[in-house]
């Protein structure tokens, strides 16, 4: 195919390379960052987009999206496809795609799971909102770019699985990073109480998968001085969208709205910015109870 792919930083680098591997022709363009290896250049995002296939875009958010969105749509063929994997609130993706319907584009918002790690290896996991049509002809650039493609449902429910998700993942988190603090005051190995929870009723991708102990399980960025593979400003910004979509679907979200306050502070006022988010654990581990 002939793709055009726009933000090409941590995440979208690596996936528009894997394309590139697979022999598609990708043309890029990121004003902040260099092409990969084997993407052709474009001097703008309508240069990238005339004449694409698909067109994939990776940006930091909706306010974002919308204002690419409005360049890349009307220099689109018809018949082409907008897949957006940025992961962005639920109404902006929805908006793109009634934009995109308009001019005869097909619109597919696929964010996806796994990091730069994933993203590196081609082992993300895509959660996809949009028509059949649409979500046939990306798949099997999904395949490429990852392990697992899920379609959803219709436009927005890519954007609504990716917010559940990782409102999940941030509430996990914390407890996980808690219990640990907890383990430590009352005289527990960390590597004893691994050996239970990973093996019992408080088993979690949090604990098993990206333990937040150094030292403790698989590898995790906990052993790297906890930077970031997945980082807590990234966290902020999922939870504060399952809180804007909570809100506007009257959704009782307690947990989740208290992760996001949490978020706030360690990244805001506590010194997390730039830390992994799973850097939690010294945050409790240096507090009392209040």
């Amino acid at each position: 195919m002939k793709i055009g792919f726009i933000g090409l930083g941590n995440m979208g680098a690596p996936m528009a390379a894997n394309l590139v591997a697979a022999g598609h022709d990708v043309t890029g363009h990121d004003p902040h960052a260099p092409m990969p290896e084997g993407v052709h250049g474009a001097i703008s995002a309508t240069g990238a987009a005339k004449n694409a296939d698909v067109v994939i875009t990776m940006l930091p958010n909706g306010a974002i999206l919308r204002a690419v969105a409005d360049q890349l749509i009307p220099a689109m063929k018809p018949g082409a496809v907008l897949c957006d994997s940025s992961t962005v609130d639920v109404e902006s993706a929805r908006a793109v795609a009634d934009q995109a319907a308009k001019a005869g584009i097909l619109a597919v918002d696929a964010p996806v799971s796994g990091g730069v790690g994933g993203a590196a290896a081609g082992t993300l996991t895509f959660m996809a909102g949009g028509s059949d049509e649409a979500f046939a002809i990306v798949e099997p650039l999904f395949a490429i770019m990852g392990q697992k493609a899920v379609h959803c449902g219709t436009s927005g429910a890519g954007q609504a699985a990716k917010i559940c998700n990782n409102m999940i993942l941030g509430v996990t988190m914390i407890a996980t990073c808690e219990a640990f603090a907890l383990a430590d005051k009352l005289g527990l190995d960390r590597q004893k109480m691994f050996d239970v929870v990973s093996t019992s009723s408080g088993y979690s991708w949090t604990m098993n998968a990206y333990c937040p102990a150094p030292g403790v399980g698989p590898k995790s960025p906990s052993d790297n001085g906890y930077k970031p593979g997945f980082a807590a400003e990234l966290m902020l910004k999922d939870l504060r969208l399952s809180q804007q979509a909570a809100e506007a679907a009257d959704a009782d979200t307690p947990m989740g709205q208290l992760a996001a306050l949490l978020y706030e502070h360690f990244v805001e006022s506590e010194g997390g910015k730039g830390m992994d988010f799973s850097a939690m654990l010294p945050r409790f581990e240096k507090r009392h109870r209040t």
